[in-house]
């Protein structure tokens, strides 16, 4: 199931923001995701949320839904450099997508660009990326984009396969040079 966030989301998005880039960098610390969110995540900046759905009989029993529910218990703040793990609770999100907006430098015109795709370890190579991606593709369609744009590390094989398969193309290449202070 895949339901639309809010700015309300806002601790949960860091958390899962945290997970991703832990599980690439496990040694490293990302206290700094706090500014990327507090600068960039709006309501222009859309994010879902994918949840298991839960069974049939909870429903007709009243008990509450997940759109109801809390989505996860959140960590304190502020946020610990350590890996956060998510619970395994049916109320959690499995997965996220964030996206926000860039203008293409060749031609001027505005487009989608993914901040962020997540799915939790335990639920990969299930099709959720891929259900993720077309989701956002139509989302994009729908309000005129041409184009979709992120951001994917090189050393992050398993992403590059899947927008590869999904006809993604390499159009620019970030470089970056580590500067020493030494002289």
């Amino acid at each position: 199931m895949i339901r639309r966030g809010s700015t309300l989301d806002r601790a949960l998005l860091l958390k899962f923001m945290h997970r991703t880039y832990q599980d690439l960098f496990p040694n490293e610390d990302f206290s700094h995701l706090e500014q990327t969110v507090k600068q960039y995540f709006s309501s222009d900046t859309p994010l879902w949320w994918v949840e298991e759905e839960k069974e049939q009989g909870a429903a007709s029993r009243g008990e509450r839904s997940n759109l109801n529910s809390p989505p996860c218990p959140l960590p304190p703040a502020p946020l610990p450099p350590a890996p956060l793990p998510l619970m395994p609770n049916a109320q959690c999100p499995i997965a996220c997508l964030w996206v926000g907006n860039a203008i293409d430098q060749v031609h001027g015109n505005r487009h989608a660009h993914i901040f962020i795709l997540y799915v939790v370890p335990e639920h990969r190579r299930r099709g959720i990326g891929t259900a993720l991606m077309r989701y956002v593709e139509n989302w994009a369609i729908q309000r005129g984009d041409r184009q979709i744009g992120l951001q994917v590390f090189q050393s992050n094989k398993p992403a590059l396969n899947l927008y590869n398969q999904l006809g993604y193309q390499t159009q620019s290449l970030w470089m970056v040079k580590f500067l020493s202070a030494e002289k």
